[in-house]
């Protein structure tokens, strides 16, 4: 998991308009892809391709960055293997993509079917007919690592094409906290109860367009009680028994990663 600053290297900025051909391009396909050279570097330049569309977003490593969506396969990245090569580029990439799938999402308004336009100030997106307005959207969503003694809650999730076993996730729903979401979920997927629940980190997650909120807590009561639909399976773990994920990309990772350095 990266835990550098976003804003280390990057100012934000925004314009439909305004270009530079001396940047950085962050190329994206239509399967949020991300186009890099031979060596796996960004493209500095959009030469030989028509683009659909390129944003300016402001500047990376003080030069300008643009998002730039366009037609193609050939040497395109999963973001995922985008980390592998380089974390810096992922971590810019993982802000690109969201700009880029906001920006094709939103080219009509979803309230009457109009047109929209750029907003002259904001990275918004406004109807001209109605008034809607829309803004870059993500989902937020929870993360927890329970606890019992010298053990971790893991569970098997049915949507996962491997076999591995995973911590409690789920998206935070309408009307509720991010604390009542913890709770609910956990008493949903897996039919125990909680305390001590305490907020650690959270992260940006561009599968698709999460905000993970990462928390701890501990068994309070209850037994093991699947929801047979979301989680096929769960029990508890000692650190030794734990299988690491292939990548530490994510929050996750590094949810487990602490239980197995304090445990």
């Amino acid at each position: 998991m990266i835990d550098k600053s976003l804003y280390q290297d990057y100012q934000i900025g925004f314009s439909d308009s305004y270009f530079n051909d001396d940047g950085y391009f962050f190329i994206f396909n239509e399967n949020r892809e991300l186009l890099l050279d031979d060596d796996g570097n960004l493209m500095e330049s959009v030469d030989g391709f028509n683009p659909n569309f390129i944003l300016f977003i402001g500047k990376y490593h003080s030069r300008d960055v643009f998002v730039v969506n366009v037609d193609g396969d050939d040497g395109f990245y999963d973001l995922k293997d985008v980390y592998d090569i380089s974390h810096d580029t992922y971590h810019m990439a993982s802000i690109d993509v969201l700009v880029n799938d906001w920006y094709i999402s939103h080219k009509f308004c979803g309230r009457c079917g109009s047109k929209t336009q750029v907003d002259e100030k904001d990275m918004m997106l406004k109807c001209p007919s109605c008034g809607q307005v829309h803004y870059p959207r993500i989902a937020p969503a929870i993360i927890v690592a329970i606890t019992k003694e010298d053990e971790l809650l893991m569970a098997k999730h049915s949507y996962h094409n491997n076999i591995r076993y995973a911590l409690i996730a789920g998206f935070v729903e309408p009307g509720e906290t991010i604390e009542e979401a913890v709770h609910r979920e956990v008493l949903e997927e897996v039919g125990i109860e909680i305390k001590n629940l305490k907020y650690q980190k959270s992260q940006s997650w561009p599968f698709p367009n999460s905000l993970m909120l990462a928390f701890t807590a501990e068994y309070k009561n209850g037994n093991i009680k699947v929801d047979g639909d979301e989680i096929i399976k769960a029990k508890w773990f000692k650190k030794d028994e734990i299988s690491r994920y292939d990548s530490d990309i994510s929050i996750s990772d590094w949810l487990i990663e602490n239980f197995i350095n304090n445990h």
